[in-house]
């Protein structure tokens, strides 16, 4: 009898450890105007870790979040949300991901999305942006590297 109750609590604890392990949602808004200034998302810089996930909400109208093809690593699948609404995106490759409006990418309506360690950060930086999205995405590496020591 004392055996099963070892046994059972043990199970108890080990299930209790892989709950804790989950994946971790963060969410990222879609703003006309935010702290930072018009046509942002906020947060801009995000660090997770491979099989988190990032909800981009559409907490203002005409937004959108999309992947920039040649900022995201090897192996990693675009997505493109709809105008105005929500998008969940499950990160599971690590790397540096470019994200941005669409119609607001020019305007430097972008995010950088950081998972694990990126394997793919010089490519990244050396992506070719439009607009006042360079300024910004320069803004953002910057922040990682002083935060990322």
């Amino acid at each position: 009898m004392h055996y099963s109750l070892v046994a059972i609590a043990a199970g108890a604890l080990a299930l209790t450890m892989i709950g804790g392990a989950q994946a971790a949602e963060v969410e990222v808004k879609m703003l006309n105007h935010g702290t930072a200034g018009a046509y942002v998302f906020e947060p801009d810089l995000v660090r997770i870790q491979p099989g988190d996930s990032v909800h981009f909400v559409a907490a203002d109208k005409g937004h959108d979040a999309a992947s920039i093809d040649g900022m995201m690593p090897a192996g990693a699948k675009p997505f493109a949300g709809k105008i105005s609404q929500d998008i969940t995106v499950k990160f599971d490759v690590p790397g540096a991901y470019g994200v941005k409006c669409q119609p607001h990418y020019a305007m430097g309506m972008v995010a950088l999305v950081v998972v694990g360690t990126p394997t793919n950060l010089d490519a990244a930086k050396a992506f070719k942006n439009p607009g006042k999205a360079k300024a910004k995405f320069a803004d953002l590496f910057k922040q990682y590297a002083a935060n990322a020591k």
